[in-house]
């Protein structure tokens, strides 16, 4: 019982720390063409991704049966080659396996970069600004107008 005790103290204080907390700082611009639900379906591996950017800044993502949320920044215009540089952190995560049977780790980084398509409906997600090392396309959820 005196586990529980400690953890239900740590989960509120938690809570209550989580609350006096300001918005994550890096949101984007309410017009920003990644805001929204997209898809990635992986036909390899009979699987998608759903992910949920969101306008304070952070991500909602359903993989397989994983379910991890993350924070974000990204930049407000693309760079000279077409792209828009991502930077994301996971914050949370269930501990289930996603798509392709990994398991995100609560405070791992990525930076990638996004080319989006000229209608703002799909975009690619590459390692660097080039087409060389890509994943995608992820296609705006059906009801996600641009």
């Amino acid at each position: 019982m005196r586990t529980l005790t400690g953890l239900s103290a740590r989960l509120s204080l938690a809570a209550t720390l989580a609350a006096c907390l300001p918005a994550h700082a890096g949101a984007p611009s309410a017009s920003h063409p990644l805001l929204g639900i997209w898809v990635l379906t992986i036909p390899q591996l009979g699987c998608s991704e759903t992910y949920h950017f969101r306008g304070d800044g952070t991500t909602l993502v359903r993989s397989a049966d994983e379910v991890s949320e993350s924070e974000f920044t990204v930049a407000e215009q693309p760079s000279a080659k077409g792209f828009y540089k991502l930077e994301d952190k996971v914050v949370k995560d269930n501990g289930k396996q996603d798509c392709s049977g990994e398991i995100m780790k609560p405070g791992t980084r990525a930076t990638n970069y996004l080319r989006f398509h000229p209608s703002g409906a799909r975009f690619v997600m590459c390692q660097d600004e080039s087409m060389d090392a890509c994943i995608g396309p992820f296609e705006r959820a059906p009801g996600q107008g641009i």
